[in-house]
């Protein structure tokens, strides 16, 4: 029997695993570098930043959806789904497609003005999915980060 629930701590090694998964998924597992402590803090430490719901069956964490509050100075809150992920033997079944309903509940429930997320422009399935739910496509916006290994170079006077 397959389900949707929340996330609790002691789904975090599982949840870690899926995320393994994914950048495997996406030709980048050396790019996980997050710790499983650094992961069950930061959702159940002191002062949570995400959430997220699993896809179990009868014995086990199958998928997850991870999301946390992004805030936009032009639209207010917002859901920002960091990651969805199916393990790859039971996609198909229709559990992505019960994350995503249970992340469309929950931005209603929240009363988020919406949802955002980010797709790689290769991931044909993915996109075909995400159309269903009529879903935007913003190419006009280049993503852009600052690594730590980065930050630490850099000084005032730069």
């Amino acid at each position: 029997m397959l389900k949707i629930r929340e996330a609790l701590r002691q789904d975090c090694p599982a949840i870690l695993d899926l995320i393994k998964g994914l950048a495997l998924y996406e030709k980048a597992p050396e790019e996980v570098t997050i710790s499983l402590q650094e992961l069950e803090d930061a959702g159940f430490g002191k002062n949570p930043v995400w959430r997220a719901f699993v896809a179990e069956n009868d014995t086990d964490i199958v998928g997850f959806a991870l999301y946390y509050v992004r805030f936009s100075t032009w639209k207010g809150q917002r859901m920002y789904l960091e990651d969805l992920y199916i393990r790859e033997e039971f996609r198909g079944q229709g559990l992505g497609k019960l994350l995503f309903d249970r992340l469309i509940q929950e931005t209603k429930d929240k009363g988020f003005k919406g949802m955002v997320w980010q797709v790689l422009d290769w991931n044909t399935p993915a996109i075909n999915f995400y159309k269903k739910y009529k879903a935007s496509f913003d190419a006009e916006w280049i993503n852009v980060s600052i690594e730590a290994g980065e930050l630490a170079a850099i000084t005032n006077n730069d």
